[in-house]
């Protein structure tokens, strides 16, 4: 009888064992399929801190950096939304059957609980933002959830879409802290991220090759020849639009100076870098390009860097003749 006891104690260990270790896994499939890394997008909403020199103003960073979480909210209910949609097809993919709703390690319902949760809680905190705020969000929500069912599939409107999508975080940004955007940075916004959309269309048509049409029907439309000239055209937009806005009497009756044009190289380093990384196939995903890729990483911070060098001169005693 003691040797019994002692075994079905032990068996209750592992039991408690085996559960821990199940709602372990639970909790870390609901933290993936809000993909935490993909946060790294909505940076977008901090351009405004820092192009409307606000970053000064502590209400205007707190604004921002709440901005910036229900953005992250926001995404992650349209991304959870989207994983139920393209469940079936992401199981054919080599890296997004291993997502947790595409292989099944959490069930649709749970899913779609999480999905409304996301969205309910950033609804709410952006109303209580700002009004306008909350109406950028919805319209952003709105915009990608259309995406997920229909736009997705029309092909070059399909990346025409992210890219809108991108923008809207930069005007959430604007709303938030309450500043003016100017026209040419929306504009270089828009171009750059139509890159960016256009160079993930080409990884994954490298990464799938033969199976892409059957992953995603728009790759079959998308040659290589034909995204090598959007790339081109893309990036080309985005960097004249970033001169254009450097050079723009608007920019130096903010900043009294037009001196944001001499970071153009670092420009030209960061895209080039990043369409040759990307057209290689060493990254299947923008995203993972930006978080490990360190010769990209420290162009973009020595970028952001001399940008708030240049927009903050007077302030950190950096402009010629201050005493």
């Amino acid at each position: 009888m003691a040797f019994l006891q002692y075994n079905l104690t032990d068996i209750d260990g592992y039991v408690d064992i085996l559960e821990g270790e199940m709602q372990k896994n639970r909790a870390m499939a609901i933290v993936q399929i809000m993909r935490p890394r993909h946060w790294t997008k909505n940076v977008f909403v901090f351009a405004a801190l820092i192009f409307g020199q606000k970053l000064a103003v502590p209400s205007a960073v707190g604004r921002a950096i709440g901005g910036f979480f229900c953005f992250c909210l926001a995404a992650s209910a349209v991304y959870i939304f989207n994983d139920i949609i393209d469940r079936q097809t992401d199981s054919l993919h080599p890296e997004k059957s291993k997502r947790p709703i595409a292989s099944g390690d959490i069930r649709v319902g749970p899913a779609a609980l999480v999905a409304a949760f996301c969205a309910a809680a950033a609804t709410l905190s952006a109303f209580l933002l700002a009004q306008r705020f909350a109406g950028v969000v919805l319209t952003y929500s709105v915009l990608m959830v259309l995406y997920s069912l229909w736009l997705k599939k029309v092909m070059i409107l399909d990346c025409v879409v992210i890219a809108i999508g991108f923008c809207l975080r930069a005007i959430a940004g604007a709303v938030v802290v309450e500043v003016s955007i100017s026209p040419w940075l929306i504009v270089c916004t828009f171009a750059l991220c139509l890159f960016l959309a256009f160079s993930k269309r080409g990884s994954e048509i490298a990464l799938l090759r033969e199976d892409s049409e059957s992953f995603r029907k728009t790759l079959a439309g998308y040659t290589p020849e034909l995204l090598v000239h959007m790339l081109n055209v893309t990036s080309g937009l985005a960097v004249v639009c970033f001169l254009l806005y450097a050079m723009d009497d608007r920019t130096f009756q903010l900043f009294g100076t037009n001196h944001l044009v001499y970071t153009t190289p670092l420009v030209l380093y960061c895209i080039f870098r990043f369409s040759a990384l990307m057209q290689q196939g060493r990254f299947s995903d923008p995203v993972q390009l930006i978080l490990h890729d360190l010769p990209f990483q420290i162009g973009l911070v020595l970028w952001v860097l001399s940008c708030v060098g240049i927009i903050y001169a007077d302030k950190l005693g950096l402009a010629p003749g201050h005493t």
